[in-house]
């Protein structure tokens, strides 16, 4: 049920996401073109790429929450960070595609660029106030869900707010008597899109190659192991992300004078404490140890 909701809220966000960022760059591609704004222009191809990268969110979301199959014994959670990489590749191919568009005309040293329209800076201003507003939105959703890719889109969000402000400024010179700033406003706008690329990408797939829980959750885990009187220490533990869940493997230490049963049972105590306390677990796994005796 807990997933289902998740992914009703996902599709939910993603849904709105979409109708948001086609009026907004259909609002700024007409502002662009009638103040002759290139970076304006930029700016709302921008937005609707990220129609695109919404898209591969909600797929993304979709298949990371099937059930557990034959083929598939241990669930589908890293679909969402396939997702995520498309995103970041689709996202710093635009970026790239942005920045280099500025940097043909900045090599031109800005012969023929008019200073854009004053509707063009009062698109960056309400692309500034929306998008803002969508990343606070779409982050509280991707908080709520534990959804990576939502997360990402969220991020996706405030390097479009950084974007416009770069835009703004860029667009603002330009009609103070330099409009060379327009086109080096794209650059800017480039820089802020490959940051957020490279860093969904590398987020992605830290997640994707078993990389262990940080070291605050790492100590919470053994807190909660070593809560159980029973258990005498703690020799092993690792974890490993799974999308965004983690598997833990322990190996505990309790008296080697107990009896199996008592041993499968502390184990099990053990077993569901830390999936209780710890909701993002997939999986723990309880090796007993016998503790070594001491003269």
């Amino acid at each position: 049920m807990e997933q289902r909701t998740n992914e009703q809220v996902a599709m939910r966000v993603s849904a709105l996401t979409i109708v948001e960022n086609i009026g907004l760059s259909a609002f700024k591609l007409a502002a662009g073109l009638l103040a002759h704004s290139g970076a304006m222009v930029s700016d709302a191809v921008h937005s609707a790429s990220d129609v695109m990268t919404t898209l591969v969110v909600m797929v993304g979301v979709k298949l990371a929450n099937k059930a557990s199959d034959k083929e598939h014994p241990y669930g589908h959670e890293r679909l969402e960070c396939v997702a995520a990489i498309l995103l970041a590749v689709m996202l710093g191919l635009t970026g790239l595609g942005i920045g280099w568009a500025g940097v043909e005309k900045i090599s031109t040293g800005g012969a023929g660029l008019a200073a854009p329209g004053g509707l063009a800076l009062a698109a960056a201003l309400v692309s500034i106030l929306v998008k803002e507003a969508m990343y606070w939105y779409t982050r509280a959703a991707a908080k709520k869900t534990g959804s990576g890719a939502l997360m990402a889109d969220a991020w996706h969000h405030r390097s479009d707010a950084l974007s416009s402000v770069g835009s703004f400024i860029g667009i603002l010179g330009a009609r103070m008597g330099l409009p060379i700033l327009d086109p080096i406003a794209s650059v800017v706008i480039c820089v802020f899109v490959v940051k957020a690329a490279v860093d969904i990408f590398r987020d992605a797939v830290s997640k994707m190659t078993d990389r262990s829980c940080d070291d605050a959750t790492l100590q919470a885990l053994r807190e909660t192991v070593l809560a159980n009187e029973q258990v005498l220490g703690v020799d092993r533990l690792t974890t490993r992300l799974f999308g965004d869940k983690f598997y833990v493997e322990l190996e505990i230490a309790t008296d080697p004078d107990l009896p199996l049963l008592r041993a499968h049972e502390i184990a099990e105590q053990v077993h569901d404490a830390v999936e209780r306390d710890f909701a993002k677990v997939k999986h723990c796994m309880v090796h007993v140890n016998p503790a070594e005796k001491h003269p």
